[in-house]
């Protein structure tokens, strides 16, 4: 579809260009958000009635985020999320999630303007461009982490996953000295168990000696006789 752009679109043209472009990009943004319109006749007349007024409002528009870019450029913003191994987040966070978060903080950004090339999925401190007019862009950077003292420290400059993965090392060797302490002491016991049955074997054999080795009741009678004759 050709259109008129009625601004500045990135990597697209400037404004009162006539540019293609894909028939669900004009339909679903362009033309809804008042950026665009279709490149017919009587658009064409239309734009060149209105371009003046147009270019001096785009102007207008341009200094007022120029005052809120000399406000915000720069700032920092923290997020709070749960996150696994290695610091992965549990979900992501978006550029709804960033606009919100500037908007709490006293500038009106939409998502729209807020660019990420993907959603945040890991911990640490992320730089996020924000587009506030076609002319006029910033930096911020977003802290991301499990908790505010999480967040400080990585503000000073420690890697908190680091940590994290040192911290599940160490349970896991501590893991492995108890399983190992646990079959250690079970063969002990084993022998242990072992030697007392060795022992008590030993002394039933002690204290019951073979019946041969003992003196008769026949043969003691047997030597009296012979005494007495």
């Amino acid at each position: 579809m050709e259109i008129i752009l009625l601004e500045r679109i990135e990597r697209l043209g400037q404004m009162g260009e006539v540019v293609s472009v894909k028939d669900g990009f004009a339909r679903n943004y362009l033309l809804p958000q008042g950026k665009a319109l279709r490149a017919n006749k009587a658009n064409r007349a239309r734009f060149e009635e209105q371009r003046i007024q147009l270019e001096a409002h785009d102007l207008e528009r341009q200094k007022d985020a120029q005052s809120v870019a000399e406000k915000i450029d720069g700032n920092k913003y923290t997020i709070i999320r749960q996150a696994g191994e290695g610091g992965q987040l549990y979900g992501s966070v978006t550029t709804r999630d960033i606009s919100d978060l500037m908007t709490e903080g006293g500038a009106s950004i939409n998502r729209n303007q807020v660019i990420l090339e993907r959603p945040i999925k890991m911990l640490g401190i992320h730089d996020v461009r924000v587009v506030l007019h076609p002319e006029v862009s910033i930096g911020v950077s977003v802290n991301v982490a499990r908790t505010q003292e999480e967040a400080e420290r990585q503000a000073r400059g420690e890697d908190v996953t680091d940590e994290q993965l040192s911290e599940e090392e160490e349970t896991l060797a501590a893991e492995e000295i108890f399983e190992d302490e646990e079959l250690a002491k079970e063969a002990s016991e084993q022998l242990a168990e072992s030697e007392d049955q060795a022992a008590d074997e030993t002394a039933g054999s002690v204290s019951n000696p073979d019946a041969d080795d003992q003196p008769s009741a026949d043969s003691g009678n047997e030597d009296e006789e012979k005494n007495e004759a």
